[in-house]
């Protein structure tokens, strides 16, 4: 098998269009992967902080059409069809958004602990985890308690997710990644940075995806050949 092609992504745990962007980037790869058969290189994956809402609090008293009336200052009729679309597309990639469950919160936390869990090789379950409880199952993603309980499920030491998360132990890394996605020029996400020198921004479709990476090993072959 050739040298690994590296992902990396710039997503939010807040964001909609993230898991959305997830499950279409999985099902590229795999057809990608398929399509290569045995001589397909490994397609590994780092995800980076992003805060969409730096501003939002821990716990916010309101609705999802609250949020973006009230704290993005989208009109309430603007909002309701926002939500409605987005969990279309949702729905049709296999995710079950519930959006009169979710609870929105700051994500800074959350960022600590996807860096906590990348430092214990648990980073890929820990960023599906965290958007399947967030949009699908209501659960709160901002409390350093209710986080140490989804790290639990995936195998995390819970009282030294605690410590760390009370303790900031990676709020540089997740500065670190902000600034890094500021030189990148990154503005929105998901953003996906393929092997170092491709950028794809949003939720693109599978076949995109697929098509980037087979670009990606078209050119490693022709540089072997």
């Amino acid at each position: 098998m050739s040298e690994s092609i590296k992902i990396d992504i710039w997503s939010d745990i807040a964001c909609p269009w993230c898991y959305i962007g997830k499950r279409k980037f999985e099902a590229g790869a795999a057809a990608f992967a398929a399509n290569a058969g045995d001589d397909a290189p490994e397609v590994t994956v780092e995800y980076h902080s992003y805060e969409l809402s730096p501003d939002t609090p821990v716990d916010f008293e309101g609705s999802a059409v609250d949020f973006l009336s009230g704290h993005k200052g989208v009109p309430t009729g603007q909002a309701t069809q926002m939500i409605d679309r987005v969990t279309g597309i949702a729905n049709a990639a296999g995710l079950d958004y519930d959006y009169d469950a979710l609870q929105h919160t700051n994500t800074v936390k959350a960022h600590q602990l996807l860096h906590y869990a990348k430092a214990h090789g648990k980073q890929i379950e820990a960023k599906e985890r965290l958007l399947k409880a967030y949009f699908v199952e209501g659960r709160h993603v901002g409390r350093v308690e209710d986080l140490a309980d989804l790290a639990a499920e995936i195998g995390l030491d819970r009282a030294d997710v605690i410590r760390a998360l009370n303790e900031d132990e990676y709020l540089d890394a997740v500065r670190a990644d902000q600034a890094l996605g500021q030189e990148y020029g990154i503005q929105g996400v998901p953003f996906f940075v393929i092997d170092g020198k491709y950028g794809v921004s949003g939720a693109q479709e599978a076949a995109s995806f697929t098509q980037v990476l087979d670009q990606v090993w078209a050119e490693r072959k022709a540089v072997t050949a």
